[in-house]
């Protein structure tokens, strides 16, 4: 298994033109040049899905299987019901609301307007979302107890090749060790430049694309406090070749779900010993 920091974060390069699509051709090269062989498995877990969805869009034929963990929508995007996307949107905390406003509309501000203390800001970069599960709950409390919360990485993409099978870490524990250097060069060059990306204005649809030459898996609980569930079972009923795993009474935080890194892994490989 293969995790990398996408850029901006860590020690990687940071890229103000980053997108969608260079976060795809990003996991590709990086396969190439690891010599992952001609097809590899991807995982996404929250924001870093994008890259996943950039990947069947871009390099399907490279994409052995690909699962995403409660991932992140953009309301947005053309294939969701204009009154649907605006009723979620329209239940988010105001500050919620007018980040990801000026993401999509106003991106070369949003550093700026996410450093105003008088101008409403993201409750999720804040940690003041209301988050109804109570293990997120829990999570976000732990990490905020310790002084940690505001350093989080709140997205990561996995590469994972055929040929290993080892029980998914508990991102948790990760996330705890690796925060601050996750990101080290600026929130702006890592999360912010994240919900430029998700939230900007896509090249494609992910309700459009065509089915892709591999399986597609998507995992989400239906107590998620972040990523709406209606929207995720939308996403689901557009695309038939997805296949969608909702868990009841779960929230967003998917990595502490006792098993569920197991079942992940034995539904992307089946019963292949390798």
């Amino acid at each position: 298994m293969v995790g990398f920091d996408r850029a901006g974060y860590g020690e990687s390069d940071p890229n103000p033109n980053r997108s969608v699509k260079s976060a795809a051709l990003d996991v590709e090269e990086l396969a190439d040049a690891l010599g992952l062989g001609p097809k590899f498995y991807v995982i996404g877990i929250s924001l870093g899905c994008h890259a996943v969805w950039g990947a069947l869009k871009y390099i399907p034929e490279r994409i052995a299987g690909a699962a995403m963990m409660a991932p992140v929508v953009n309301y947005w995007w053309p294939g969701f019901p204009a009154d649907l996307a605006a009723e979620v949107y329209n239940k988010q905390e105001v500050g919620d609301q007018w980040a990801l406003r000026v993401s999509h509309y106003a991106p070369g501000i949003l550093h700026w307007w996410m450093d105003q203390s008088w101008l409403p800001t993201s409750t999720v970069v804040a940690g003041t979302t209301p988050l109804p599960n109570k293990r997120d709950a829990e999570i976000r409390a732990k990490l905020k107890a310790d002084g940690t919360f505001q350093q989080v990485n709140h997205g990561s993409t996995n590469v994972i090749t055929a040929e290993v099978l080892p029980i998914l870490p508990n991102e948790i524990s990760l996330i705890l060790q690796k925060m601050e250097l996750a990101t080290q060069q600026g929130i702006h060059e890592s999360y912010y430049r994240d919900m430029m990306v998700m939230f900007g204005k896509w090249e494609f649809d992910p309700m459009s694309l065509p089915k892709p030459p591999c399986p597609v898996h998507i995992w989400q609980g239906d107590e998620d406090g972040l990523v709406p569930v209606v929207l995720q079972r939308h996403i689901a009923s557009r695309l038939s070749w997805v296949n969608y795993h909702e868990l009841p009474a779960t929230g967003h935080f998917l990595s502490p779900v006792p098993g569920l890194g197991d079942t992940v892994l034995q539904t992307l490989f089946g019963n292949a010993k390798q």
